[in-house]
């Protein structure tokens, strides 16, 4: 009977900090993050990609994002993560031709952590649903969109990852109008949805002012965030282009600028990779 009471004291003891546990975990919320990895075949010296891989691979299995989103993303750097970092999986074609020619907008999601029930991609352009070029846009854009579940909580949510145009103002304007208008579309139910990418304009730009009205920055309302420059350019510039925005989410207790140094290399990519934490 002694030895028995004695369990039980244990048990008793040890449950509360078992649920304990269970509920801080739920806490933390859902990691996102949106990375430019910089095109692969560019060539930038002792920062090209043959040079820093091993770094993005660090950078990875050191933050843990449960999901992210890369911009600029050649076959080769997509599958490079998918072999380095075996806890994720991915959804994504190549904007040129819908398969797998040009840049990726890949979306990674840690399958210990997160389900995939659908996905799709569609191209910033008046005829979005085939590889087309919008607007005035220099370059093929595209958007990958994805349902999941948060396997903590059982909740289901929306995840996008885009990539701007560089150089068309009509082409920045209409493709996020274009997302806002296909978030809407493919979200009846009204699950949180995230939004990230490289957006190609400082925040103070007059193509944002639609989104800021339907979706919360995660760098502008998260209870714990930085004034970092998104942007580097390798150490030469410092500016804010890269985005997490959200809605349906409780609360946003951090958002940050990954400016870490990675494999003894002091950037990852000529843009900082960010992430937001996220409580549904």
């Amino acid at each position: 009977m002694k030895r028995i009471s004695l369990l039980l004291l244990a048990a008793l003891l040890v449950l509360p900090h078992a649920v304990m546990a269970g509920n801080d975990k739920g806490k933390e919320g859902l990691k996102v993050m949106s990375y430019n990895i910089r095109y692969g075949k560019a060539d930038d010296g002792t920062n090209s990609w043959q040079f820093r891989y091993p770094a993005t691979a660090e950078m990875l299995t050191d933050q843990k994002p449960d999901v992210f989103g890369l911009q600029e993303a050649l076959e080769d750097q997509v599958k490079f993560i998918e072999m380095n970092c075996r806890d994720y999986k991915w959804v994504g074609v190549g904007r040129d031709n819908g398969k797998k020619e040009g840049e990726f907008m890949a979306v990674f999601y840690n399958k210990n952590t997160v389900s995939l029930l659908k996905w799709g991609t569609f191209w910033l352009s008046e005829t979005p649903s085939k590889p087309s070029m919008g607007w005035d846009a220099a370059c093929f854009r595209t958007a990958t969109w994805a349902l999941m579940k948060d396997k903590d909580t059982g909740r289901k949510f929306y995840f996008v990852d885009t990539h701007l145009d560089h150089v068309g103002k009509e082409a920045q304007k209409n493709g996020l109008a274009l997302i806002v208008s296909k978030i809407a579309e493919i979200n009846p139910e009204g699950y949180p949805m995230v939004l990230v990418g490289d957006f190609n304009v400082t925040p103070d730009d007059s193509v944002l002012d639609e989104l800021d009205t339907k979706m919360k920055s995660a760098r502008n309302v998260a209870d714990k965030t930085d004034n970092e420059g998104t942007y580097n350019n390798w150490g030469k510039a410092s500016s804010v282009i890269d985005y997490i925005y959200f809605s349906g989410f409780g609360s946003c207790p951090e958002f940050r600028t990954v400016t870490d140094r990675y494999a003894d290399r002091k950037f990852v990519s000529d843009h900082f990779p960010v992430t937001a934490t996220l409580v549904f």
